[in-house]
């Protein structure tokens, strides 16, 4: 009786133990450490405290270029904006407790009035990101000077950036320090996307430009906009404006030709790609309210619906031509993603038309027959000096698919998918493990942080053609309002794992700069949620 007795009191004991929580927050964040991870940085112990109102950026080269001209500006405002939280606490702290007791610090080297932009190559106001685009940068903070430099425009974007954020607040929480620090770094894939579904719901303009500062902030660079479905067709053509006026959910509910010129803009200015999604043959019921002509009408038990497109009709293609037509003027990068995922057989199986149209073209089962309509629309997007991207199925499918056509991996088992397409010579992005609308619960950051692209069984030249990743955010449960804090900063562990080194893997050294990333990204306007739990920014 008497051990049962202690036993019950160990067990309770142990039960409470869980509840014993400190004080302050559950991790600790770092202090001027980037996100994502440079390849190579020394960082001193010697330090220079900034002070915004009498910091500026020096343009070496290419003063004339306004590409550069504009970053510059940006960033000197994000600088400016970290001041902001110092001048908050400058209210709660008194006088006796700021004394600056960094000017008795052996460490402190003085204050940094200015860092050089060094863009050593060329700069074109009318040049595009693309996916050969070269984002190279390095950072010297030497006790004598700073320089940002990069031969490219875009690796200098990437480099103002990380220089951003170097700085930090200080513990005394009211003044911003930056330490003497070297880097040299470069993205690991060239290919680093977030995609963003605006069809379940639609996306108001203001989240969109939200977003795209989140994705400059974390260094992606392909903004995958999947902007039609099933539900709404909110792209408003100029050939095809009877697409949007019935096919959206409502009048407002729209992206105008300049909208999207504003966001395609917004983007590459950040040195971000928007490559637009018009998936086919499925996810295509929107169109039908327009054009029912161009879907499959079903019959037998599923008489009076409307399936996938109908690849027998010659409408269907001259409106595919028609509008990828205009969406290639209306989206400058050189891809179009074509989609080509889940397409449903039963409603083609049950229509006559499309078993005679079979017949006649010798195609003996419904793959071939969604590969016969693939590969006459990738031969549209090849006719427009166009390339394309599909989804895995149509790889799976057989269709012949264009030496530069990309294949997107999405499902499960990736690896075996991986391995598969690169060994067939096509070359890959990775989305699989980087769903977003799979939420857990709060720190589920890391199982996207875990997911290693390589993680493939293939040789060295199958791996070369790995072009990197894409975060998902299908927006069946998001809209504006929750949408921002469904992304960040779980991309952001997407983003680290396609930018950074391959041996960057140290969640608990990750944990620890991502609190500090979350905070960067809440200062600068981005409502991105906590990563870990309970904590607070400085």
């Amino acid at each position: 009786m008497k051990f049962s007795q202690l036993t019950i009191v160990a067990l309770v004991l142990i039960g409470c133990e869980s509840y014993i929580e400190k004080p302050g927050p559950r991790y600790v964040a770092t202090k001027g450490e980037p996100w994502p991870k440079p390849q190579t940085q020394i960082k001193n112990d010697a330090y220079f405290v900034l002070r915004p109102q009498f910091f500026e950026f020096q343009v070496k080269n290419n003063a004339k270029c306004t590409l550069l001209h504009d970053a510059v500006l940006r960033y000197q405002s994000i600088i400016s904006g970290l001041y902001e939280s110092v001048d908050e606490n400058l209210k709660f702290v008194s006088h006796q407790h700021h004394k600056k007791e960094w000017l008795s610090d052996n460490n402190f080297i003085g204050h940094l009035e200015s860092a050089v932009v060094n863009l050593s190559g060329s700069c074109d106001d009318n040049d595009y990101p693309s996916q050969d685009m070269k984002e190279n940068y390095s950072i010297n903070i030497t006790p004598d000077n700073a320089e940002i430099q990069s031969s490219t425009i875009w690796g200098i974007l990437r480099g103002l950036e990380t220089f951003s954020q170097l700085i930090y607040i200080a513990d005394d929480y009211v003044s911003l320090r930056i330490n003497t620090t070297s880097i040299s770094d470069y993205p690991r894939f060239a290919h680093r996307g977030l995609l963003l579904d605006t069809s379940r719901h639609f996306i108001p303009v203001k989240k969109m430009l939200e977003n795209l500062d989140a994705m400059a902030y974390n260094k992606l660079n392909v903004f995958h906009w999947h902007i039609v479905d099933d539900q709404s067709f909110p792209y408003v053509s100029r050939k095809y404006p009877e697409l949007s006026e019935q096919g959206a959910y409502k009048p407002s509910q729209v992206y105008t030709p300049a909208v999207m010129q504003q966001i395609v803009e917004y983007a590459r200015v950040r040195g971000i790609r928007v490559i637009p999604e018009f998936d086919t043959p499925g996810h295509t019921r929107s169109w039908g309210v327009a054009h029912p002509e161009v879907l499959t009408a079903c019959g037998g038990n599923l008489a009076g619906e409307y399936g996938p497109m109908d690849p027998s009709k010659v409408e269907t293609y001259n409106l595919l031509a028609g509008l990828l037509g205009e969406v290639s003027e209306t989206f400058p990068d050189q891809y179009i993603h074509l989609g080509g995922d889940e397409v449903d057989f039963d409603c083609w199986e049950s229509n006559a038309n499309i078993s005679k149209f079979m017949k006649k073209e010798n195609i003996t089962d419904y793959k071939g027959l969604e590969s016969y309509f693939v590969q006459r629309v990738i031969n549209i997007v090849d006719a427009l000096k166009a390339k394309s991207i599909v989804w895995e199925e149509v790889f799976e499918n057989g269709v012949k698919l264009p030496t530069e056509t990309i294949v997107q991996v999405w499902k499960g088992p990736w690896e075996q998918t991986m391995s598969e397409v690169t060994l067939s010579g096509k070359t890959a992005i990775l989305s699989s493990c980087w769903y977003l609308d799979h939420l857990d619960s709060y720190g589920d950051w890391q199982k996207f942080y875990n997911c290693e692209p390589y993680n493939f069984t293939g040789v060295d030249s199958q791996k070369k053609l790995v072009l990197g990743g894409e975060a998902c955010m299908w927006a069946e449960v998001v809209n504006e309002f929750n949408v921002i804090s469904r992304v960040w900063p779980r991309a952001s562990a997407a983003a680290e794992k396609l930018w950074s080194a391959e041996n960057v893997t140290d969640i608990k050294e990750a944990t620890l700069r991502l609190e500090e990333h979350v905070c960067r990204m809440n200062r600068r306007g981005v409502g991105a949620q906590p990563p870990s739990g309970p904590g607070f920014c400085p």
